[in-house]
């Protein structure tokens, strides 16, 4: 995800980000929910990827928006990719 999106603190920020995340998930949790939500979650911003490099371009030369309109769709379907990702978790661990 982090390529989606070309801010060079994302690059940096976001593997450290998604290590340190699993590790307090793997201690309290289960992995499996982590691992399959993010899995999801990913899956679920795969149609939003060109938007999120169109925005990510227009931060870097300093355009500003008001609002960034997602395409609902979009939404719906990052919504139901994580929640899917959860329920398989969930699934999995009975």
């Amino acid at each position: 995800m982090a390529a989606w999106i070309p801010v060079r603190r994302l690059r940096i920020a976001y593997p450290f980000v998604i290590v340190c995340c699993g590790a307090v998930v793997a201690m309290t949790v289960d992995v499996r929910l982590y691992t399959l939500s993010l899995l999801g979650l990913t899956i679920g911003l795969w149609p939003t990827r060109r938007l999120l490099t169109l925005w990510s371009h227009e931060i870097n030369r300093g355009v500003t928006r008001e609002r960034y309109d997602w395409p609902r769709s979009h939404l719906v379907f990052c919504v139901l990719c994580v929640s899917g990702g959860a329920i398989a978790a969930s699934a999995l661990a009975h």
